[in-house]
């Protein structure tokens, strides 16, 4: 991580517009709703048909910001507080050691268990893992800045979520802008591009527009 970026980060940059605000951008969806149908017994002498119980409906989906996803008490910039970049080189080691604890400290950023197992939406920037022969979207990063884990280095694990698509996607590019919706887990993964906490299990994935998709 260069001196010139983590001052960048710092200093809020990268900080994106519109439905994507609050501290989320001051740095750098239970597993599939179950249907289930009850068929209700009728006695043998009665001739009708049994019928069928009404199923459940499906839970409600939560829209979220990103703001959401990290716990309250937390200060991604805590390791930062404290340290002039401004007059500190890029070879200097109080910067090297500086920059390489924040990574740390952000690749473990805590999460927000109490979104495990809910069915959510969230808007963001789509960072390409795996594609599919005919250029369909398997796999990917969603982030909440553009240029965050390609133009820049990766946010914390907390500002990162995996999104595992049910149907491969296709038209959708690097850093395009998305609505994912699915069921959440709180899962820490480790990829080539960054470290995520969480996964969406994507049952959705639309193209950004101020009014979330229904």
């Amino acid at each position: 991580m260069r001196r010139d970026e983590a001052r960048d980060a710092a200093r809020g940059a990268g900080r994106p517009q519109g439905c994507f605000r609050g501290r989320a951008l001051a740095i750098a969806l239970l597993a599939m709703a179950c249907h289930i149908g009850a068929a209700a017994q009728t006695p043998a002498r009665d001739a009708r048909p049994a019928a069928s119980a009404p199923k459940p409906a499906a839970p409600a989906v939560r829209t979220l910001d990103w703001e959401a996803l990290i716990p309250p008490d937390w200060d991604p910039m805590q390791d930062l507080k404290g340290i002039d970049f401004d007059i500190l080189s890029d070879a200097d080691p109080r910067a090297i050691e500086a920059l390489a604890r924040l990574r740390k400290v952000w690749d473990e950023a805590p999460v927000n268990p109490g979104l495990a197992g809910q069915r959510v939406r969230l808007p963001g920037y789509v960072v390409p893992l795996e594609e599919t022969r005919d250029g369909a979207l398997k796999e990917f990063l969603l982030v909440p800045y553009f240029g965050a884990c390609i133009h820049s280095p990766p946010p914390p694990a907390n500002q990162i979520v995996h999104v595992l698509v049910e149907r491969p996607v296709k038209g959708v590019r690097s850093m395009d802008t998305v609505w994912v919706t699915g069921a959440m887990s709180v899962l820490r993964t480790d990829s080539y591009m960054g470290v995520s906490g969480y996964r969406i299990d994507a049952t959705q994935v639309a193209p950004y527009t101020p009014k979330p998709p229904r």
